[in-house]
Formats: structure tokens, C-alpha cells, sequence
């Protein structure tokens, strides 16, 4: 894929109509025929400042300068008529509404650039979310798929929550993750984890030994960046002292498409909300992983996937712990199960949807924390639609020529 390096214009995306722009010009010349019709002891050009600042506030340097000058031109035309243009009331009165203007377009300037940088900073943003928050796709096999993420982090367009989706030969590998913490480092590890999962979940590897990989790829990177600072005198390594602390929770499932089950390994994240016939259920597996990042390096035997119906019109939903720490303003936590139970909705794009907006509501306007939500119905093979990117089928030979990511991988 080829993207395009051409950065957003910052104004190009709101310029001032001309309603706005006759504001100052009217108020130009509202205080000119004020002053020209009032005795010449009252001075009303010290007001003509007032054009470029509030010029200033919707329009750029260009036209908050053009605003200033006409606002000179403006005071030079009072100072004319009144017959005292070289007196040292006037020209004072002149000097300071040039500065004035100056420092008015000298700010603006500034303020700009700063907006460039900005947009500059959201163009790169949109571009990383793309690259590494890749949307899930609508169809994949028998499954219907909607998403919704939003990062929490001021101005932030990607965080630290990730979910993934591939087709295999045999059906589907769905991820949903919440790495600890914010800012850069979490989205470092939520690449990371992201980029393990692609590399692997397409072969098609049993459960166990997906999983196991993804934790070797992270355990071998955090413990890599936590040994790499260390001190030169006793050579220890003492890294950041929050680089022990890095983990991430995760819920990695495998739903084949001929069989109505799916199979869960569950690594510390909220279980999964199994809707059916509008009830929700959660799936509690009976022995919950670590999160991955904690433990050292390990194999496939140390994980178990735990089986659970997942039935044609299902409902199967996949969350963040975002969504349920989630607080009104009377610190009431998000009643999810509540509103699943109210709701009883059976189409995944519609729950996603509703979902997010009822948690906006109960947040009051903002969230203080990433939110991840997949929803994921399943129908009758051959009436959901086939994705048309699923890999088909290799046959046996094949299989057994790429085999799987070994664990410490």
C-alpha cells in the first residue's frame, strides 16, 4: 500500500465566510462616522484597535495585517478631518495602533504555526492509527463484525487498546487487548503485540502455542528495554522503573466456522458477553493465564483453551476494561450487563454503535480511559457472506510445509 505524503492544510479546513470578515470593516466604519459626526474633543480612533483583534481570532496573518492597516488608514482619515493629523495626539495615537497591529499579526503567526504542527501531528496520527489499529473487517466467514475504539488520551487518535481479526483456513482468530498505561510507550507494546499476532494468527498455529508466541514476543522485548539502561558501575541492570510493570491483558479466541463452539484463552482481560436470545452471559474460563508480559518465556503447554457454545445468532461481545471502569458523575460504575439485558440487540454494528454513545452519556461527554468494543454475531454458513480477502484452504501438504511459529519465536 502506497500513502500519500501530502499533509493536511490548516486552514484549508474552515476560512472565514464573509459575514465574519465584514465584522471588523463595519466596525471600522461605524467609529469613523461616529467620530467624524461627534465634537473633536472625542476621541473615538484609540478604538479602531479592536478591527485586527478580533480579526485575529477567526482569520490569519495575511488578513488580520490587511484588517490593521485599513484600521491606520482609518485613524489617518479621522486625524485628517479633524485638522490635527500632525499633532502629538494623533501620531500617538497612530504609532500605537501600528504596534498594536504588529503585535496582534506577530501573535498570530505563532499561533498558526503551532496549528500546523498540530495538524501535521493529527495527519501522522490518522496514518499510524491505519497502520497499526487496522479496522476489522465487516465480514469474515459465517461472522458479522463491528468495532469502535477511542483512545482517551487528549488529542490521541490511537492508545494503548488494540483488537485484531484474521481469517484462517479453518475460521477465525479474534484478539482484544488493553495495554498498561498510556502515551508512547503503550502504544509501542500494542504494536508490538499486534505485529506477533499478524505474523502468526494466519497459520493457523493451535491456540496455545499462538498465545505462548505472543507472550515470548513481548516478555523478550520488555525484558530487552528494561536490561538495556543499566549501571556502569555495578552493571546491573536498572532500566525504567516502570519497565517490570509492562503487560498487557488480552482474550484471544478461535471460532471455526464448521463447528458451533469457540475456544478461548483468556490472559487477565474482562471476559467476553456471550448475547443469546437478548441474555447476556459471560464467559468465565475456569483458569485465567497471566497477563502476557508478566511471566518469562514459557511454551504452548502452559496455556489451556477453554471451550464455550457460540451458537448461529449469537451475539458476542469483546470489550476493554475501559467500558465497564467507566463512572457517572456520582462515581456509579457502567452498567454493561444492565444495558445488554435492556437493549437485547442482535446486530453487531447497532451494539457497537449504541454502545459507545450510551457510554459517552454516562462518562458525562468525555472518557477517562481507552475503550476497545468488537462485536461479533454469528449466522448459518452461507448467509453471512464470505470475506472476499480470506485466504482459501491449503491442502494438507501445504500445511504441513509452512507449519506453525514455533513459541519462542
Amino acid at each position: 500500500m502506497r500513502l500519500q505524503h501530502r499533509l493536511p492544510d490548516p486552514e484549508g479546513s474552515w476560512r472565514p465566510s464573509r459575514a465574519l470578515i465584514a465584522v471588523p470593516l463595519g466596525l471600522i466604519g461605524l467609529i469613523v462616522t461616529v467620530d467624524l459626526l461627534t465634537a473633536p474633543n472625542i476621541h473615538l480612533g484609540p478604538l479602531l484597535v479592536v478591527a485586527p483583534t478580533i480579526t485575529a481570532v477567526f482569520a490569519g496573518p495575511r488578513l488580520t495585517a490587511l484588517i490593521g492597516a485599513l484600521a491606520v488608514v482609518a485613524q489617518i482619515v479621522i486625524g485628517l478631518f479633524h485638522g490635527g493629523l500632525w499633532t502629538s495626539n494623533h501620531q500617538a495615537q497612530i504609532i500605537a495602533l501600528v504596534v498594536i497591529t504588529l503585535f496582534v499579526v506577530a501573535f498570530r503567526s505563532v499561533h498558526e504555526g503551532h496549528q500546523k504542527a498540530l495538524s501535521q501531528a493529527r495527519w501522522v496520527a490518522d496514518v499510524a492509527q491505519k497502520v497499526l489499529l487496522r479496522p476489522l473487517p465487516t465480514r469474515l466467514g459465517p461472522l458479522r463484525i463491528a468495532s469502535v475504539y477511542v483512545a482517551a488520551e487528549a488529542g490521541a487518535r490511537i492508545g494503548g487498546d488494540l483488537y485484531a481479526a484474521v481469517r484462517t483456513p479453518r475460521g477465525a482468530r479474534v484478539m482484544i487487548g488493553d495495554v498498561r498505561g498510556k502515551g508512547l510507550t503503550a502504544v509501542g507494546d500494542a504494536a508490538l503485540l499486534l505485529g506477533a499476532y499478524r505474523a502468526a494468527a494466519h497459520r493457523d498455529p493451535p491456540l496455545p502455542r499462538l498465545v505462548a508466541h505472543l507472550q515470548n514476543a513481548l516478555y523478550s522485548e520488555t525484558e530487552g528495554s528494561s536490561g538495556a539502561e543499566g549501571s556502569e558501575e555495578s552493571g546491573q541492570p536498572t532500566g525504567d522503573a516502570s519497565a517490570g510493570e509492562r503487560f498487557v491483558t488480552a482474550a484471544v479466541l478461535d471460532i471455526p466456522d464448521d463447528e458451533q463452539v469457540l475456544r478461548l484463552i483468556n490472559c487477565g482481560h474482562p471476559p467476553p458477553i456471550l448475547l443469546r436470545d437478548g441474555e447476556p452471559t459471560e464467559l468465565t474460563v475456569r483458569d485465567p493465564a497471566l497477563p502476557l508480559g508478566v511471566s518469562g518465556s514459557v511454551t504452548e503447554d502452559d496455556y489451556e483453551a477453554e471451550t464455550f457454545p457460540y451458537r448461529d445468532g449469537d451475539l458476542l461481545l469483546l470489550y476493554t476494561d475501559g467500558v465497564i471502569e467507566t463512572r457517572d458523575a456520582d462515581g456509579v460504575f457502567y452498567p454493561l450487563a444492565d444495558r445488554l439485558r435492556a437493549w437485547r440487540e442482535t446486530d453487531p454494528q447497532r451494539l457497537a454503535q449504541r454502545l459507545h454513545g450510551d457510554l459517552v452519556v454516562h462518562a458525562g461527554g468525555s472518557l477517562d480511559d481507552d475503550v476497545a468494543l468488537v462485536a461479533i454475531a454469528r449466522h448459518p454458513v452461507g448467509t453471512a457472506g464470505r470475506n472476499v480477502s480470506s485466504p482459501p484452504s491449503p491442502p494438507p501438504s501445504a500445511r504441513r510445509r509452512a507449519g506453525p511459529p514455533s513459541p519462542g519465536s
